[in-house]
């Protein structure tokens, strides 16, 4: 039997007046995107493209290290990611993304700071969307410690 998985991701875009367009995907509520406004005729105030790109590699990092931190059973707190991705003109020529930035700030009890600066680069290495990207995707990581670690009722909150 093989072990083999095989997902498949399905997205329906279809246009709208003005620049826009409505994503669907069965299951799930249709978001509305639009041409970013740094653009000719682009739409202020709306979800774009290249939010959306940003937003998958920055939410697969969550996700991963939250599956990791699970994994090694590691309390993680204040798990703050911010996403940054660079459109320029590439050395081709093209206008592109060159590079997209994840600044994460975590903070992590005292004695597993060393561990949650690990999980943290282990989720960078293991993203799924990041790793399907032409482009690098940089990690500035920033792990805070607690002085005391929460009593365990109240860490029923936590990443974890």
């Amino acid at each position: 039997m093989s072990t083999l998985k095989d997902f498949r991701f399905q997205v329906d875009a279809s246009p709208l007046p003005w620049r826009r367009l409505r994503l669907n995907s069965e299951g799930k509520s249709p978001l509305e995107v639009a041409t970013p406004p740094e653009f000719r005729d682009g739409l202020p105030g709306m979800w774009t493209p290249e939010d959306l790109l940003v937003a998958a590699v920055a939410s697969c990092y969550v996700q991963t290290l939250r599956a990791i931190a699970a994994r090694r059973e590691l309390p993680l707190y204040d798990v703050e990611v911010e996403g940054v991705g660079h459109v320029t003109r590439r050395a081709d020529g093209r206008l592109g993304f060159v590079v997209i930035e994840l600044r994460v700030q975590l903070t992590a009890d005292r004695e597993d700071e060393r561990e949650a600066e690990k999980a943290a680069r282990d989720a960078h290495r293991a993203c799924l969307v990041a790793r399907a990207l032409d482009i690098p995707v940089e990690l500035e990581l920033d792990v805070r410690t607690r002085a005391e670690p929460l009593p365990a009722v109240a860490t029923q909150g936590s990443m974890s």
